[in-house]
């Protein structure tokens, strides 16, 4: 994404034995990492273990450096396949150096982040939650302050198939959590316009 000769990366590389977590999922980002060399597996890590593996990456290549742009957590568990070599850059250094490339390309740069989060968010929520726990998190992720229902609430500008899709799952499936999650008062209201009542039951159903 950056040019790698830029001063920040001054530092001489790191060597990384292969298996060491380079990332947690939910952390904080305080620096980002750019791999020179060797492959790291991209996923969930479940008992210890990578679970659920949704990629590999292979030096050079910024790794998680969406999560960092955007000042949220990471987005999924990253280990060294082979032994690596890391740089590590501040967010704020790393920041600053994105904000010096022209407005265009600081534009471009932000909307690719934010459809690679949204990609890493979907493709982590697939696999390692439920159908319940996916359509909870795709729930509050589209809540909006509703006067009509006096807190939140969800207005569907797509067909629940669309949805459906979106969350890896059949419609018949949306539609028989959507029909348990209402009788379990976690949701109300009917047609293009759902009501989040209960916003907190829904975050732990959604695990977030």
């Amino acid at each position: 994404m950056l040019d790698t000769s830029l001063p920040l990366l001054s530092e001489p590389a790191a060597p990384v034995s292969a298996g060491t977590v380079l990332l947690h999922r939910g952390d904080a980002v305080d620096r980002i990492l750019h791999v020179m060399q060797g492959r790291v597996v991209l996923g969930v890590i479940a008992d210890g273990h990578m679970a659920h593996q949704l990629g590999v990456v292979e030096g050079p290549f910024w790794l998680e450096a969406a999560s960092g742009l955007l000042g949220l957590p990471h987005a999924v568990d990253a280990v060294a396949e082979t032994e690596v070599h890391v740089q590590y850059v501040s967010v704020p250094d790393f920041v600053a150096d994105v904000h010096a490339l022209p407005e265009a390309s600081q534009n471009l740069l932000m909307d690719m982040a934010r459809s690679q989060r949204q990609q890493s968010e979907l493709a982590v929520s697939r696999v390692a939650k439920d159908a319940d726990a996916r359509c909870a998190e795709w729930l509050l992720r589209h809540a909006q302050p509703d006067e009509l229902f006096g807190g939140l609430a969800v207005k569907l500008t797509e067909r629940k198939r669309t949805i459906a899709a979106q969350l890896g799952i059949a419609p018949e499936t949306f539609s028989r959590v959507l029909r348990h999650l209402r009788e379990r008062q976690l949701i109300s209201g009917g047609g293009r316009v759902l009501g989040l009542p209960n916003p907190q039951a829904l975050r732990e159903l959604a695990g977030v």
